[in-house]
């Protein structure tokens, strides 16, 4: 099930189009001569088959409609939705390994970027938590700034978890590249004061997982 929901959402596109084909060449060709076959009916059980047919044309339109809301919620909400190890095929790819520096060795070798000393996976200009930085104190609604810049990005997630418990609840997740801008809101008012951790997770198209951004804050309720 879950190896057919990952499917569904890598192959959005193609999925849509697979239903607009079946939506154009069947349902609609269908409703038309349903139609046409009802308005030219003279007697009475001609009109009668000729409803019936109406009504399965018009069942199978509402049909390739729901599955088409169905794969746009499948792509959008419940694979992102989806942990991150649930989605790692493989063993995880550092999709930042070799990203070129300038003058950071010879001419055609490149230099793996490494993230900050304590930051939780965050790398400056790639993937990162601008706001709220570390340590900070927070409260209410909390615009969460930051920068999702990878190679093969697919999208991103942002969850969060108490300090020391390691249960991650997922608050929102978004399939845009943002550059030092919003990436969603978090909503702390019903949250118990105290320490938490946010995370930033990126995966890739194959399903990888990069080690997530991680940062530390403090909830007042105030």
């Amino acid at each position: 099930m879950l190896s057919l929901l990952i499917l569904l959402g890598k192959n959005q596109p193609l999925v849509y189009l697979v239903l607009l084909l079946l939506g154009l060449v069947f349902p609609f060709r269908w409703l038309r001569s349903a139609w046409k076959e009802w308005r030219e009916a003279y007697f009475s059980l001609e009109r009668e088959i000729a409803m019936r047919h109406l009504a399965q044309a018009v069942f199978a339109a509402v049909l390739v409609a729901i599955l088409f809301f169905a794969e746009f919620a499948i792509a959008n909400f419940v694979v992102p939705g989806l942990p991150a190890s649930v989605l790692i095929a493989t063993p995880t790819a550092d999709l930042l390994a070799g990203t070129p520096i300038p003058g950071a060795g010879p001419a055609g070798t490149s230099a793996t970027v490494a993230p900050a000393p304590g930051s939780g996976g965050c790398v400056t200009g790639k993937l990162e938590i601008t706001s709220p930085k570390a340590g900070a104190e927070v409260s209410g609604s909390v615009d969460i700034v930051g920068t999702v810049q990878v190679p093969g990005f697919a999208f991103y997630k942002y969850e969060f978890s108490q300090a020391g418990a390691d249960v991650w609840a997922t608050i929102s997740a978004n399939r845009d590249a943002k550059k030092n801008e919003s990436l969603g809101s978090w909503n702390t008012a019903a949250l118990t004061p105290g320490d938490y951790l946010l995370r930033l997770v990126v995966t890739d198209g194959q399903g990888l997982a990069l080690p997530p951004c991680v940062v530390n804050v403090r909830i007042t309720g105030q």
